[in-house]
């Protein structure tokens, strides 16, 4: 399936779908959506990207291999953790920072730095998978 309209679409589409899964990693900790979600949104981008213009496109692009995003990806999820247990809390215990930014409140959150850390697990791990099978039907 590597037609001329869909080589050429392809790129457009997955920067698109890759700046849906960050609004949907965004706007998770308070509304359905999150990490999970946004990451498979953005593995299936790269999925297509890779399907229309190759694995070496992909791989170019994303610059570290998949599982190294992965790895980034539970270490800060991991450490989404730390504060609660500096405050004597149980790991994992939700802490927020408020802040006032150009007549804006912006809330920050662990639930939030833990979303972040599902999602680029998720598309590390989802993202290595197809581009593994993606090479070896290629072969």
């Amino acid at each position: 399936m590597r037609t001329i309209i869909f080589r050429t679409i392809a790129p457009y589409l997955a920067a698109l779908m890759i700046l849906f899964s960050i609004f949907v990693l965004l706007r998770g900790h308070n509304e359905p959506g999150g990490g999970f979600i946004g990451g498979l949104i953005a593995a299936s981008a790269l999925a297509i990207y890779g399907i229309a213009c190759g694995v070496a496109a992909v791989r170019r692009s994303i610059v570290v291999h998949p599982m190294n995003l992965a790895a980034f990806g539970l270490f800060i999820a991991a450490l989404a953790g730390v504060p609660s247990l500096f405050l004597r809390q149980s790991f994992m215990t939700s802490q927020w920072l408020s802040f006032h930014f150009f007549d804006v409140d912006v809330d920050l959150s662990t639930p939030m730095v833990f979303d972040i850390g599902v999602y680029f697990v998720v598309v590390g791990a989802i993202s290595s998978i197809a581009l593994a099978l993606e090479e070896r039907e290629s072969d």
